[in-house]
């Protein structure tokens, strides 16, 4: 699963990308810096993985992780083939999620693309290269529907009026995100179409230090802005995460975050919400050889998380033991958890929760 970094050139992605991977992308003053999108494979950070360490003491402890990608910049005029305008779409379209950084701070000595500073006018003007894009796609398959469905074909009038709803959504300047559908229209119509304005957001307010902690005018204009989108915004200061960065030393990095008010880098957070964002939850896996996070689909059945471990577990799945995290770290053991009775049998029927302490029988 991968997260996608969007904006307008010069707003600070290919510096937050830096942040969040400790890749050093090219980061410059002038827009069409990044040109191949760089793709950075991010820890995701969780507290619960170091209690676990501590109980367990395993001889190796092994996070969850995410794929970011950072997306080159795009301009007026894309969904035409302006500037990278094709290679970005292309390149937007194979990210599961978006992270569209807004610039929301002031500073004469970065230049930006259209003179002044307004994220509400960035916004809009990638919210309408991509919904362009959209509508070129559903304008095509709409053609091809028609045909069918002037032959009586039922399934083909039901995708010819949910292609119409998305239609008549995109030409008003909504994103597909924010047109209600039902619940068989999003599953049989909308996702299989892979649209780019349906993919999940967050607004990344990128700020100056002062405004780190609580904000600004232009967030709270983004905020306003994006009310009605179920979208998720972030404030970050960007250019003071990247100076924390540059720290080797842990206490002064915590010194740094303690002076601006922040209890913990605002990457981190990022990353965890890019995580929840992309529907994505954790298990571990408690042993003397390793402590591990795995990823899972909120949602996913213990034989579908077993099978991130390896595809023989989910074929010849025949129970998990489970073990909640807030119990395993009560009882501080496995064996202590049994004693207590609050070790659970599953089966395949069985919805994992985020958190769970997990162990599978199978037999292949």
């Amino acid at each position: 699963m991968k997260a996608g970094i969007v904006g307008l050139p010069n707003v600070g992605k290919s510096t937050l990308f830096n942040c969040l991977s400790n890749a050093k992308a090219q980061s410059a003053n002038f827009p069409f810096c990044t040109i191949e999108p760089n793709i950075g494979v991010v820890n995701v950070p969780d507290p619960r993985l170091e209690k676990l360490e501590a109980i367990v003491s395993p001889e190796r402890v092994i996070p969850a992780t995410v794929e970011i990608v950072d997306i080159a910049g795009l301009v007026k005029g894309a969904s035409k083939g302006e500037g990278l305008g094709n290679q970005f779409l292309g390149n937007i379209r194979e990210t599961d999620a978006i992270l569209h950084v807004l610039r929301c701070f002031d500073n004469d000595n970065v230049v930006h693309v259209d003179g002044s500073v307004d994220p509400i006018r960035d916004k809009e003007t990638i919210d309408m290269e991509l919904q362009l894009k959209d509508l070129e796609t559903v304008e095509k398959k709409l053609d091809k529907v028609k045909r069918a469905a002037k032959t009586g074909n039922k399934d083909a009038q039901k995708e010819e009026a949910v292609l119409l709803k998305l239609k008549t959504g995109l030409e008003a300047g909504k994103s597909v995100r924010a047109i209600e559908f039902t619940e068989d229209e999003l599953e049989d119509f909308v996702k299989p179409a892979q649209l780019i304005t349906a993919k999940s957001v967050m607004y990344v307010c990128n700020v100056d230090e002062g405004s780190a902690v609580s904000g600004n005018a232009y967030v709270e204009k983004v905020r306003e802005a994006v009310k009605d989108e179920h979208a998720e915004v972030l404030v970050l200061a960007v250019g003071t995460e990247a100076d924390i960065n540059e720290l080797d030393d842990y206490e002064e990095r915590q010194m740094f975050l303690q002076d601006i008010g922040l209890d913990e880098p605002g990457s981190a957070k990022l990353i965890r919400s890019a995580y929840k964002l992309l529907n994505q939850q954790t298990y571990f896996t408690a042993g003397v050889k390793e402590v591990r996070a795995w990823t899972v689909d909120v949602g996913a059945t213990a034989p579908q998380a077993a099978g991130v471990i390896h595809t023989d577990f989910e074929k010849g799945f025949i129970r998990a033991e489970v073990i909640a995290y807030d119990d395993y770290i009560h009882f501080g053991s496995e064996a202590k958890v049994k004693e207590a009775g609050k070790m659970r049998v599953e089966g395949k029927n069985y919805i994992v929760k985020d958190g769970d302490v997990m162990h599978f029988l199978f037999n292949v």
